[in-house]
């Protein structure tokens, strides 16, 4: 067995031009109807944990002292829980507008591939 072979063949099919299939359109599709909406939550979600965090640590006098830190960090912890809170709600409404501005193209598509089999 020739692994160099093997091996040259591999690397020549990744430079290899692909063909566009209904298939990878199909899936292309789908990621630009959910990729939008999942990078949202991800980041927002992200961003409202750190800020509960640094509101937690404000309120237990990690960093700050005196009650003014402990009110303001009991004020940013509350903002960070609504913000953890509204990220499913603003993921599902994102979704399906992803969903309802592509899923005629992905209907027409999938009808498409569905036929041809």
């Amino acid at each position: 067995m020739n692994t160099d072979k093997i091996y040259a063949e591999h690397i020549a099919n990744e430079y290899a031009p692909k063909d566009t299939t209904k298939v990878r359109q199909l899936k292309k599709l789908d990621n630009k109807a959910k990729l939008p909406a999942t990078i949202f939550a991800y980041t927002f979600g992200i961003i409202s944990a750190l800020v509960l965090g640094v509101g937690m640590c404000l309120a237990m006098k990690v960093i700050g002292s005196g009650v003014a830190a402990m009110v303001a960090g009991i004020i940013i912890g509350v903002v960070g829980i609504i913000g953890c809170a509204v990220n499913y709600p603003i993921y599902k409404k994102m979704r399906a507008n992803g969903k309802a501005k592509y899923g005629s193209d992905i209907m027409k598509l999938a009808k498409e591939i569905s036929d041809e089999e």
